[in-house]
């Protein structure tokens, strides 16, 4: 295995995490359509619970173990890595057994709470069963994500986002193909079908660990995993209190991140209901909002994901050393590759919202304008991964608690009136939701860098230029796609027809931003030129060279 640097190690995990997440996104094209709406609204229900009690059996500890396997690596405390890492999965053992056996069990009890007097579309039983059949992934994951954690300590960033790869392929499998056997060749219910479909994230699960295992057993030397006679001084109560003290602030933010999408997804149905609006619409716009424009910005969402994976590991060796200066330029170049890659995804999807809807999920008004607005949310949730990773990189987790509840405190309180000050204003009412969401999440990541700025004198002078420069190939863009969006024609219900539309459109877009912020100087800046002389180099096979 090799270690990989920071932006290579950012770029690696990013592009994992971007193949997983576009494969998220085209599995959920057939998925959709072999389920239906009622279908795909029980599969949310089911999808997001796990995800909170995911959340909270494991949220933390793979970045927990990475960054305690990363400070002991520091400081040259070798077998207490060793020790660590055997803790770390006990630990998570005992977690996983817990939580599986409470979301196994009070079902019902969640399933309840979510539909309440809902009625004439899922029901209580259908929700409660899809949320068991969820549940055995729970036995699984966690460790999963401690292994990784632990490769990721190492700076090995290639195994660990390949499993990622691995377990994803294997999910989508389960889920398309366990869901056309059970519909149309053993004509099982919906119910059971979606049942199957969730249990998907188990089958992956059990396939991706057991390759990270195997990676790990054959590079023992290369990890240290070999013994080691002296025992370090750090005693395993010392570790367990670090592994927990470094796995909360994780676990709070993911659990408040999930529970914050779970009320949203409550509130909005129940405001919707209070406002006289139809069942099946109900259901269709909290989950358009809560999960299925979700899944299409998953690829914008990917790359705070991959960066915090390689950020969390450089920023705690910086720290360690006490080398603010690093701690700084890391934050920097982190937030200015958000801007970079971001606004212009963001924008494009927004410019192209209705064929992009359309490919994923048919034609529809509704759900055109929700994607249209909720993918710039992505790039405010992007930015709090990354301000809030930095704090806890630098062990603020004072600041990480107050940023995540101020902001998931300022988006509950605003998602009720805003919903219905749209409703008084002629506008659909659910749009007031996504407008609270990226107010949350901006007054979280405001709060966290002026914290950073305070207490460490970091400055973002060079992220506010750049952003400021960012802005000129993203107008250029924007004209270009605008121009062949009135150039080129669209037949709106054929999917083969949109996917050529969005490919010819998007191509042209990024090759014009890229081009533009390459002679603007803001390539070089950002990735380095080296690094981007690397990249054409390798794209043309030796044959052109910035040198």
């Amino acid at each position: 295995m090799k270690k990989s640097s920071f932006i290579e190690g950012t770029i690696i995990a990013t592009l994992a995490i971007i193949i997983t997440k576009v494969l998220g996104m085209v599995y959920v094209i057939p998925f959709y359509s072999m389920v239906g709406e009622k279908g795909s609204a029980l599969y949310a229900y089911a999808y997001n619970i796990y995800i909170i009690f995911l959340d909270i059996s494991s949220a933390g500890l793979p970045i927990a173990m990475s960054k305690i396997i990363k400070e002991l690596n520091t400081l040259k405390l070798y077998e207490a890595k060793q020790r660590a890492y055997k803790i770390g999965k006990k630990m998570v053992f005992g977690i996983s057994v817990v939580i599986f056996l409470f979301l196994f069990f009070f079902a019902r009890g969640i399933a309840t709470l979510i539909l309440g007097d809902l009625s004439g579309g899922n029901t209580i039983e259908d929700v409660t069963f899809v949320i068991r059949s969820v549940s055995f992934a729970i036995l699984v994951i966690p460790f999963l994500g401690v292994s990784r954690g632990y490769l990721q300590g190492h700076n090995y960033f290639k195994d660990s986002s390949i499993s990622q790869v691995i377990e994803q392929v294997i999910r989508i499998i389960f889920i398309l193909g366990g869901s056309y056997i059970s519909l149309h060749l053993l004509g099982f219910t919906l119910k059971n079908t979606i049942g199957i479909a969730v249990f998907g994230a188990c089958a992956g699960g059990i396939a991706s660990l057991l390759y990270i295992l195997t990676k790990i057993k054959k590079n023992k030397e290369n990890l240290g995993l070999e013994k080691t006679k002296e025992k370090d001084k750090i005693t395993n109560q010392e570790i367990r209190k670090k592994i927990i003290l470094y796995a909360i602030p994780f676990i709070v933010i993911a659990i408040a991140a999930s529970i914050n999408d779970f009320l949203d997804m409550v509130m909005i149905m129940r405001t919707l209901e209070f406002l006289g609006i139809e069942t099946s619409k109900v259901e269709f716009a909290t989950t358009a909002i809560t999960t299925w424009s979700n899944k299409i910005c998953m690829i914008v969402n990917s790359i705070a994901v991959g960066m915090t994976t390689s950020l969390i590991p450089t920023i705690v060796g910086a720290y360690t050393l006490k080398n603010w200066e690093d701690v700084e330029d890391k934050l920097n170049k982190a937030l200015q590759l958000i801007l970079l890659i971001c606004i212009p995804m963001c924008v494009g999807l927004s410019l192209l919202s209705k064929s992009v809807w359309s490919v994923f999920y048919g034609p529809n008004e509704a759900g055109t304008v929700i994607f249209a607005i909720r993918v710039f949310v992505s790039l405010f949730i992007n930015l709090y991964m990354i301000t809030n990773s930095t704090l806890q990189g630098l062990n603020k987790f004072k600041t990480v608690y107050k940023s995540t509840i101020i902001g998931f405190v300022t988006n509950m309180c605003l998602n009720v009136p805003l919903m219905l000050l749209f409703y008084k204003l002629g506008f659909e009412p659910y749009l007031g939701a996504i407008f609270a969401t990226a107010i949350g999440y901006t007054t979280a990541f405001t709060i966290a860098l002026k914290t950073l700025n305070k207490d460490h004198q970091l400055k973002y002078k060079s992220t506010l230029k750049m952003l400021g420069k960012i802005i000129v190939p993203t107008l250029t863009m924007i004209g270009v796609v605008v121009l062949l969006k009135a150039l080129i024609p669209l037949n709106i219900m054929s999917k083969f027809s949109c996917i050529l539309y969005i490919g010819s459109i998007s191509i042209v877009g990024a090759i014009t931003y890229f081009v533009v912020a390459y002679k603007m100087g803001i390539l070089n800046k950002i990735l380095g030129k080296d690094f981007i002389n690397n990249v054409i180099k390798k794209l043309t096979f030796g044959k052109i060279s910035l040198n």
